[in-house]
């Protein structure tokens, strides 16, 4: 019991330390994601992203995840949505081996529908195998939750996670190519010129089961895999991030994101056209904004957004389908899957964090 407990408190203290720290007076960024990376690589610019070995952990830089959403019909009919992450966050950037390692391994899973929203969180520490990632074959996982490769590459992934309400086993098979974001990977985020290294693969398609506390329910759809890893990717001022991940029913698809920050927002993202070929959007094409709010866990939260990209003829209205989509997770945030009207239709995904409490 002592072990167990003493692993607890370092688990959150290691969270605590890189993720939880006071943003407005600490002048951290987001859950620190804007304090110094001093010891840690720091992306470069004109980097070769090299697969699979990218697939893989980069334990030489501080914040990193594989961060998988899909949006899924049931037989019954009806939408729903999950979430599968893996976070990998070091304490040192020196790699050691067993319980000397500094890694910390965070995994979030969750399913959404129309009336609920389910989740689960997962802590484990690196170095003893109960979490990691492996590049070739590719595997991620966490306890029994499991993100594995059938074959080579990501092309082809199993992929499970429960909660205590509920559980979800789906297969997905890539219909496209990888995408860069950025310039080849290489993602700014900030004026200051704050980068991660960033790809996805946006276009499986998906089948397999969820159970919730009703019974089990076949389910078809898409779902998107994003992969990141940084060491310092937000300004110290950047307080949250809005994300979207939106495909329509033309074949294109579009991640954009805000960061939010007291000097003023930045704004990025990436179009996809039907074939997989990307085009890196500049600072302030992409554009979002609130037009309604919901009252959730304490905050203010916009949950429909009117989403614009002139040069594309977007105009559309981006809504929850669940606006209750929490996180209560050891660092909050809302993510849940999203409907898309207007000038173009479809379905996506909305990921927000640093909404303070009123």
């Amino acid at each position: 019991m002592r072990n167990s407990l003493s692993l607890l408190h370092l688990l959150r203290a290691g969270l605590t330390a890189l993720l939880l720290a006071p943003v407005p007076a600490l002048a951290q960024g987001f859950a620190g994601l804007g304090t110094d990376a001093a010891g840690f690589a720091v992306p470069e610019h004109g980097t070769v992203l090299t697969f699979p070995r990218d697939h893989g952990p980069h334990p030489e830089y501080r914040i990193e995840w594989w961060y998988l959403t899909a949006n899924l019909k049931g037989e019954d009919g009806r939408d729903y949505g999950i979430q599968w992450t893996l976070f990998r966050s070091a304490l040192a950037p020196e790699e050691r081996p067993g319980w000397d390692s500094p890694q910390i391994w965070m995994g979030h899973a969750a399913l959404t529908t129309e009336e609920a929203h389910y989740h689960s969180e997962r802590l484990a520490r690196g170095g003893i195998g109960q979490a990691g990632v492996t590049a070739d074959p590719f595997a991620a996982w966490i306890d029994d939750w499991q993100m594995q490769a059938l074959g080579d590459g990501i092309d082809r992934l199993d992929l499970s996670a429960n909660g205590p309400e509920f559980s979800y086993r789906l297969h997905l098979q890539a219909k496209g190519p990888l995408v860069l974001h950025g310039e080849d990977g290489y993602s700014v985020k900030s004026a200051s010129g704050q980068a991660s290294y960033y790809y996805s693969q946006p276009r499986y398609q998906v089948e397999g089961t969820v159970n919730l506390p009703s019974g089990p329910v076949q389910v078809t759809g898409q779902a998107w895999l994003d992969r990141e890893w940084s060491s310092q990717p937000l300004e110290a001022d950047q307080t949250g991030w809005d994300w979207f991940s939106l495909s329509f029913d033309t074949g294109d698809k579009l991640m954009g994101f805000i960061l939010r920050g007291g000097t003023g927002d930045f704004t990025s993202g990436t179009w996809i056209d039907p074939a997989g070929t990307a085009t890196p959007l500049p600072p302030g094409t992409f554009a979002a904004t609130p037009l309604a709010f919901s009252k959730v866990a304490g905050r203010s939260i916009p949950t429909r957004w009117q989403v614009s990209l002139p040069e594309r003829g977007l105009t559309a209205t981006v809504e929850a389908l669940n606006p209750q989509a929490w996180m209560g997770t050891s660092f909050p945030y809302w993510e849940g899957p999203v409907r898309i009207s207007g000038s173009h239709h479809g379905l996506g995904y909305l990921e927000m964090t640093g909404y303070a409490p009123e």
